[in-house]
C-alpha cells in the first residue's frame, strides 16, 4: 500500500515538488538544488525553500543547506504512487476515449491527484494491468516497484544497428506530433542506415519507410535492441 493512502496526505502543490523531485533525481547523483526544482516548476528558489522545509516536515524530504533535496524512502513512495496514477490515467485516455499520445500529458497532470485507491485499483485492473503508458514509460506496480526496460538512445547506436522504438525522452506534443508526421511510433522497427558526420543527422529506415531525422530527434527516441 502506498504510504499517502495511510496517514499522511499531501496538497496537489506538494504532490508536483515531490514528483519533481523524483524526476530530476533519476539522473543525478546527491541532493537537487532548489534551483533545479524551481526552474522546473517556473518558480522562485524562495518559494521552493518554503516548500522542501514543509516536506521535511511530512518526512518524505532531506534538505540541507547547500547539499540540496533528496527524498527519503517515503517520498519515493509517495512519487511513485502519483506517476503511477499519472500513467494509467494516460493509458485509459488513449486507449479508451481515443485521446493521441500527444493530448493525454496535461489531462492526466489534472487526474493524477485523485486520491481514492479503490479507483486507481479498479482502473488498472479495468486496463488489464499494463506494464507502460503510451510513452513507454514504466508504470509503478501496487507496490511502488519500477521495472525499467533495458533502452538505449537511437542517437547512440551505429550504423546498420537496429531495434524497436520503446519510448520517447521529450513527451512534448509538439515532439509527439512530429513523430506522426513522420510515421515513428512505439514499435516500429528502427534501423541505422546512415550518420552524416557533419551535424550527425541520420538516414534510418523505419519498417520499410527510409527517412533522414536530426541528431536532435534521435537523442530523445529510446530502442531496444532485439
Amino acid at each position: 500500500m502506498f504510504a499517502q493512502e495511510k496517514s499522511v496526505m499531501f496538497s496537489q502543490s506538494e504532490e508536483n515538488y515531490i514528483k519533481t523531485i523524483y524526476h530530476l533525481s533519476i539522473d543525478f547523483d546527491g541532493g537537487i538544488s532548489t534551483n533545479a526544482i524551481a526552474k522546473q516548476l517556473s518558480t522562485k528558489a524562495s518559494s521552493v525553500t518554503d516548500m522542501v522545509k514543509k516536506l521535511s516536515e511530512k518526512e518524505v524530504v532531506v534538505y540541507k543547506k547547500y547539499q540540496g533535496v533528496t527524498l527519503t524512502d517515503l517520498g519515493k513512495k509517495v512519487a511513485a504512487s502519483i506517476i503511477r496514477k499519472h500513467r494509467l490515467w494516460e493509458v485509459f485516455l488513449v486507449e479508451k476515449l481515443n485521446f493521441s499520445w500527444d493530448e493525454v500529458h496535461e489531462v492526466a497532470e489534472q487526474l493524477e491527484h485523485i486520491k481514492s485507491p479503490k479507483l486507481i485499483s479498479e482502473l488498472d485492473a479495468f486496463l488489464g494491468h499494463p506494464k507502460q503508458d503510451p510513452h513507454g514509460d514504466p508504470i509503478p506496480d501496487a507496490d511502488g516497484n519500477i521495472h525499467q526496460i533495458e533502452k538505449k538512445l537511437l542517437s547512440l547506436l551505429t550504423v546498420d544497428e537496429e531495434g524497436v522504438c520503446v519510448g520517447v525522452d521529450d513527451t512534448s506534443s509538439e515532439f509527439l506530433k512530429f513523430l506522426d508526421k513522420q510515421g515513428i511510433g512505439l514499435g516500429n522497427r528502427i534501423k541505422i542506415v546512415e550518420i552524416e558526420p557533419f551535424d550527425g543527422s541520420l538516414v534510418i529506415k523505419v519498417n520499410e519507410k527510409v527517412l533522414t531525422i536530426s541528431n536532435k530527434i534521435a537523442s530523445n527516441l529510446y530502442i531496444q535492441k532485439r
